[in-house]
């Protein structure tokens, strides 16, 4: 940092200086943090996955069910995944959705 004076009179001309730019600088933060705020909320929210991978409990997390990407029972513990993703997993054995038939949406029954 840069010195400062030693007097009293320009030591308070400097605080105030200081403080005024402070002033200006929360001021334009502000203006910033506004105009990102409305930015966010013009964007178009993120597109839903098209297939979701449903994981068990415990420590290995295995999967457990296929989802639609749409489906009402989708729980919290389901990820996203790729068409071809969903379609190995119902190859390998795991479970398709009795709702939303995720089996038959990818032709496999």
């Amino acid at each position: 940092m840069s010195e400062l004076p030693p007097d009293l009179p320009r030591l308070r001309t400097v605080v105030t200086y200081r403080r005024g730019e402070l002033s200006r600088a929360e001021r334009a933060l502000n203006t910033a943090e506004e105009r990102e705020t409305l930015a966010a909320r013009r964007r178009p929210p993120a597109e839903p996955p098209a297939w979701l991978i449903e994981r068990g409990i415990g420590v290995g997390r295995l999967p457990v069910r296929v989802h639609a990407g749409g489906c009402w029972d989708a729980r919290k513990r389901c990820t996203g995944m790729s068409t071809d993703e969903a379609r190995r997993a119902l190859a390998e054995g795991v479970q398709a959705c009795p709702h939303c038939r995720p089996d038959a949406a990818l032709g496999i029954e």
